[in-house]
């Protein structure tokens, strides 16, 4: 039998669970194979009703209140001090649900990936230069393969604990039920639900859901380039782990990674109107509605700078550090026209200002240093002055 170690961790991600009673949910450490969360508070929340809560009992389970709804008009929030806060769509009963503790570096990342009953063994690959993290392998450069599944739903998670300056990262998820068995053919990860939940600081940035009906048996996630911004890959091929380990290293080694995700015009109205949203939510001063909101506008239409820039915003205000330099790294990466060079040295200055804050001192000169390259302001070359007498 093959004992493997598999996925990325980054806060909370939802597992179908074949175990639940009708009516419970059942709530997991995401870093933990199979540790019950106690205590956690669980609420579920409709418009124009009250809140109900609950708490989960010492096998992590809490029942759904007989009095809620539970459709997509449900919203589900589940928090514990120490862990990333989860909000979830429901219908939520029946399934089950893993919690990402906070993560203390600043360059740290966490991927959950979970699924449902079919196929029983999904596989998380985390490739960047000279490592490759998955189940034979898994402990890398500051990478570690933190919890495996091999009898479905999962979670399996990853643990970046420092992303290292100047290297790309690519994340794919791997059928190896039927890789193993070269069917090519299948269609069991297109129908298994898979989710991949993207963890910075103690917020879930990104959700990635798998594209239904997809013949694969390899779907090649997302990107993080050497700037630390995010890229949608999306790809979906039929590969053995081999095969996918060589294609990984190829979009390492490439000029850039492609954006192969579809998004049309319908979907870019309505992440402007989830953005709009956010927006006014922000000047009510509900940071923390906003910043879903935002997120939202965000999976929908991963290239919205406007968002990007609202939300990078709303993380400063809320104290999420880590959280902003993600942000402020994928301004960086889109910003164009004719404001570009300005939009990127003032992000580069935001993102000096964060490693100043945090007492690294060589990464914060190198990013006033670059603010500067772009554009003059007497702050980049004070803040450049700051630096070098500390590193003295």
């Amino acid at each position: 039998m093959r004992h493997c170690f598999s996925s990325i961790v980054f806060s909370a991600a939802i597992v179908l669970s074949a175990h639940s009673q009708a009516g419970d949910i059942t709530v997991l450490s995401a870093v933990v194979k199979d540790e019950a969360i106690e205590a956690a508070k669980v609420t579920w929340q409709r418009n124009g009703e009250s809140s109900q809560q609950i708490q989960t009992n010492n096998e992590g389970k809490a029942s759904v209140p007989t009095s809620i709804t539970d459709d997509d008009n449900t919203t589900m929030i589940i928090n514990k001090p120490g862990y990333s806060t989860l909000v979830v769509k429901c219908p939520c009963d029946n399934f089950t649900y893993a919690l990402s503790p906070v993560m203390q570096n600043l360059d740290g990342l966490r991927v959950v990936l979970t699924w449902g009953e079919t196929p029983r063994d999904l596989d998380s690959h985390l490739s960047f230069p000279r490592n490759h993290v998955f189940f034979s392998d898994k402990v890398g450069d500051s990478a570690n393969l933190d919890v495996d599944d091999t009898t479905s739903y999962g979670p399996e998670t990853i643990t970046i604990e420092q992303k290292f300056d100047d290297q790309r990262y690519v994340y794919a998820v791997h059928d190896y039920t039927n890789g193993a068995n070269n069917r090519k053919d299948s269609k069991d990860m297109g129908f298994s639900n898979a989710r991949v939940e993207v963890y910075v600081g103690q917020t879930l940035i990104r959700t990635y859901r798998v594209q239904p009906d997809k013949t694969a048996t390899s779907w090649v996630v997302f990107g993080v380039d050497e700037n630390g911004a995010f890229h949608d890959i999306n790809q979906y091929l039929s590969l053995s782990r081999e095969g996918l380990a060589s294609h990984l290293d190829s979009l390492i080694r490439a000029t850039s990674f492609e954006n192969h995700s579809l998004v049309t015009p319908a979907i870019k109205r309505e992440a402007k109107q989830i953005n709009t949203r956010g927006e006014s939510l922000y000047h009510e001063k509900r940071l923390e509605d906003a910043m879903y909101k935002f997120q939202d506008a965000i999976n929908l239409y991963p290239s919205y700078g406007q968002a990007y820039s609202n939300l990078g915003l709303t993380y400063q205000k809320l104290g999420r550090t880590a959280e902003a330099l993600w942000a402020n790294r994928k301004a960086i990466e889109l910003a164009s026209g004719s404001t570009k060079n300005r939009v990127q040295a003032s992000s580069y200055y935001n993102i000096a200002r964060i490693y100043e804050g945090n007492g690294q001192w060589q990464n914060a000169l190198n990013n006033f240093q670059k603010a500067k390259s772009l554009r003059q302001h007497s702050a980049y070359d004070k803040g450049i002055t700051r630096m070098q007498k500390k590193l003295q």
